[in-house]
């Protein structure tokens, strides 16, 4: 489990097909200037990291990076597939008991892909709009939360099958956020109380 609160961003330092070439194994660089990550403290092979949203399983690693493997589902139902060597990956260690819970409750298991359709600066921050599957539109509420790639934040707005959230340049400067431009596929999570209630209220229809 993950709060969605970024402790740093990686870099994609690998990229090797195996499988015959329908799975993937990534090697991602660690961020050298936080504290969290620099030796990598207390990560042990077969823990669990967000990369970008996605809970993925340390296989190898050593003081500077780690690396994963992913299999061709994940591929094809997140950003995974698309990924180059350079680029940016949000990170997130596991959720200890006893931690701070600053963001909301993310399991690392994505739901769908959603576009970048605007992102308009407004005051002091950005206001961002994405464009996401319809099957998961109606878990989007206002006010609610949700995960992008792995970031914890709140809705703005939601019409039909946009909604908006707003980005403040510390989270711009701390995500890949600060990289993201319209035209751009995130990976999504929703808010997992949105999915229960909305499981429960179709078995009670």
């Amino acid at each position: 489990m993950f709060t969605g609160i970024i402790s740093g961003v990686g870099k994609v330092a690998e990229v090797q097909p195996i499988g015959d070439g329908a799975d993937m194994r990534l090697r991602i660089a660690v961020p050298q200037d936080k504290a969290e990550w620099t030796g990598m403290p207390g990560v042990i092979l077969g823990a669990s990291i967000a990369c970008s949203g996605c809970c993925l399983t340390v296989v190898e690693m050593d003081g500077t990076s780690f690396s994963v493997e992913v299999s061709a589902e994940s591929l094809s139902k997140t950003t995974l597939g698309g990924w180059q060597v350079g680029r940016g990956i949000n990170l997130e260690r596991a959720l200890k008991l006893g931690d701070e819970l600053g963001g909301h409750i993310v399991s690392g298991h994505v739901d769908g892909l959603g576009e970048v359709i605007a992102a308009t600066v407004e005051n002091g921050s950005t206001r961002w709009s994405f464009r996401v599957p319809a099957a998961l539109s109606r878990f989007i509420a206002s006010k609610g939360s949700i995960a992008i790639d792995g970031v914890s934040l709140t809705v703005n707005e939601v019409k039909g099958d946009v909604f908006g959230v707003n980005i403040i340049p510390h989270t711009a400067e701390e995500t890949t956020f600060g990289t993201l431009a319209v035209g751009d596929a995130v990976n999504l999570e929703i808010d997992m109380l949105a999915r229960y209630v909305a499981r429960l209220t179709e078995r009670d229809l």
